[in-house]
């Protein structure tokens, strides 16, 4: 038996967790799996009851459980104030320090039914396949911050340890191993302090520990470039805090949607698995969220759990669904699923494989929304 936090969060978090934990509960009965799940808040919707981004009792329950499952954060009436002394976001940085979560995986996919989504040419999509290693609890996020009394005058500080770098590398390192054995330290070692000690950490991983991987090294403003001009070149790519926030939601849209992309934070804790995407507030309780980064990210969850088996049929799942067009309406505004519909179909895939021509149109009726 494993337990799981839920914690749907704001906006469309809700609608894309609750196929997520859909999908788990079809592993479950197929596989023999027994899940747990204690549902818990963060985010505006915990601000809203409790006062708190974070309540004492969802830092108990991650802190107990085996792993973390996390919907969307964010709500327009703390993003357009600046003003603001409590946040949103408050809750899910806290998290990522009490947990000690610091690393942020981000696979990134091309799927070839969406190539007519992505800003990039066909050409530039040809076996595209990165992953992400993003360090999550250091950098100038976290540094000492200081604004002086009239307001003229700000700073924010940016620490890196030995410790912290080593840390995630050796990680990022070993599942380059697992891949293509190439991997990329993306920095600033050209003017920053904190890059050239990353710089210098990495080049020893690499060649005392990880000889095997071909190992290289791009300037931020540069690896920016290159994610477009030639995103196939990268197989994992590892770096500080600020920069991979910003190169993640880059690389992002290489596949064509947000909604896609799912990412897991591992560390010395329970690990948090959510979708990149942010809440939608605009969207929310419409049925039309994407939740395919929540489905895909309860996938990464079941790797973690060390069900490879169980993960693979629901990134399979995932497959058929786009191959076979039973996608929302950002991914084919001309034909589209509710939310709930493609949670639907997956779980069918799952507990019965892709269901036969005769339950697929009973799935159809009774499912799907088309104009």
């Amino acid at each position: 038996m494993k337990k799981i936090t839920i914690i749907p969060g704001d906006g469309i978090g809700p609608e894309v967790t609750a196929q997520a934990v859909r999908v788990l509960d079809a592993v479950g009965e197929r596989f023999g799996h027994t899940f747990t799940y204690d549902y818990q808040l963060m985010g505006a919707s915990a601000i809203d009851l409790t006062g708190d981004p974070l309540p004492d009792a969802t830092i108990e329950s991650c802190l107990l459980s085996d792993a973390v499952l996390f919907g969307a954060i964010g709500d327009p009436k703390y993003d357009n104030d600046p003003s603001a002394k409590v946040r949103p976001e408050q809750g899910l940085l806290r998290l990522r320090k009490t947990l000690q979560l610091y690393a942020n995986i981000r696979p990134v996919s091309n799927y070839p039914s969406l190539a007519h989504l992505s800003p990039l040419k066909p050409e530039r999509l040809q076996g595209v396949d990165l992953v992400i290693y993003r360090e999550l609890t250091g950098g100038i996020y976290f540094g000492e911050k200081t604004l002086n009394a009239d307001k003229t005058l700000a700073s924010d500080s940016c620490t890196y340890t030995r410790e912290e770098i080593e840390r995630i590398a050796r990680p990022a390192f070993e599942h380059a191993r697992q891949r293509r054995k190439k991997l990329t330290l993306v920095d600033k070692a050209n003017v920053l302090e904190t890059s050239r000690l990353w710089r210098s950490v990495v080049r020893e991983i690499a060649a005392t520990e990880f000889p095997d991987i071909e190992t290289d090294y791009l300037f931020v403003d540069n690896a920016a470039m290159q994610l477009i001009v030639n995103p196939a070149q990268f197989d994992v790519m590892l770096t500080e805090n600020m920069f991979g926030d910003i190169l993640s939601d880059e690389a992002s849209v290489i596949g064509g949607s947000l909604g896609l992309l799912p990412s897991a934070s591992i560390g010395k804790g329970a690990a948090l698995f959510e979708p990149i995407h942010g809440s939608y507030p605009q969207a929310a309780g419409q049925d039309i969220a994407n939740p395919l980064g929540s489905i895909l990210s309860a996938a990464m969850l079941l790797e973690y759990l060390g069900m490879q088996d169980e993960a693979a049929l629901v990134r399979a799942a995932v497959s058929w669904t786009l191959e076979n067009g039973f996608v929302t309406r950002d991914l084919n505004p001309a034909q589209h699923y509710a939310t709930s519909a493609v949670g639907h179909y997956i779980e069918h895939f799952i507990l019965h494989n892709a269901p036969g021509k005769n339950q697929l149109q009973n799935i159809l009726l009774a499912q799907s929304t088309i104009i």
